[in-house]
């Protein structure tokens, strides 16, 4: 019997990293997990169709919180003069009672990143798209933009059949079991008229190699 392992997780520390960086006692590690998650969710929420990638949160000895944010579309993010990031950082202040500090970085290769290249099958799925051509087009944009293999699979009733069923899409080959193998990868859902849809998405980018 095989099991399933997070290609990311697999790779921690050696080319990747937490997404969470501080460190708590066995007594306050449940609460901080549950305020990362919490943080995340708002976040994600607020900041909602401005493609937002990924999210890291680092807290300092003083716990003050800093988040990194990377989207593709930074000014829509800060805003004119960095009106929206101020208010952005004064809800957060005023929600979760820390002292926060927010740093907007640009993922410039949008259609590499899996997190976004999910959420775009996914919300074009929503829209009654045909699926099989979203695919397509979302790996061709990738491989054209740098990805040496991707795979997209996806599993539910597609179309709106009767019976659901998983189909499987990929582009190129990659090693799966090598740790210096750059792999991002995530999972997102379509809510469909018809149920949900899971789409699972991996993106492999090339090795990494230790610098001196």
């Amino acid at each position: 019997m095989w099991h399933k392992v997070s290609p990311i997780s697999f790779r921690i520390p050696l080319i990747k990293t937490w997404k969470s960086s501080w460190y708590a006692d066995k007594k306050g590690y449940k609460a901080s997990v549950q305020s990362d998650i919490k943080i995340r969710d708002f976040l994600n929420e607020e900041l909602n169709w401005m493609l937002v990638g990924d999210i890291k949160i680092y807290r300092t000895t003083d716990n003050k919180f800093i988040v990194d944010v990377f989207t593709a579309k930074p000014a829509m993010v800060n805003g004119e003069n960095g009106e929206n990031l101020t208010a952005l950082v004064n809800k957060l202040t005023k929600k979760f009672k820390y002292d926060f500090s927010v740093n907007v970085k640009e993922i410039k290769t949008p259609e590499t990143n899996a997190v976004l290249v999910a959420d775009n099958i996914a919300r074009q799925i929503e829209k009654r798209m045909p699926y099989k051509r979203v695919i397509k087009q979302a790996i061709q944009r990738a491989t054209e933009k740098g990805a040496k293999w991707v795979k997209v699979i996806v599993w539910g009733r597609l179309n709106g059949v009767d019976i659901a069923r998983r189909e499987t899409f990929k582009e190129g080959n990659i090693p799966t079991q090598t740790i210096r193998a750059d792999i991002d990868y995530t999972t997102e859902r379509s809510e469909t008229v018809y149920g949900t849809i899971g789409v699972k998405v991996w993106i492999y980018k090339g090795q990494v190699f230790k610098r001196k």
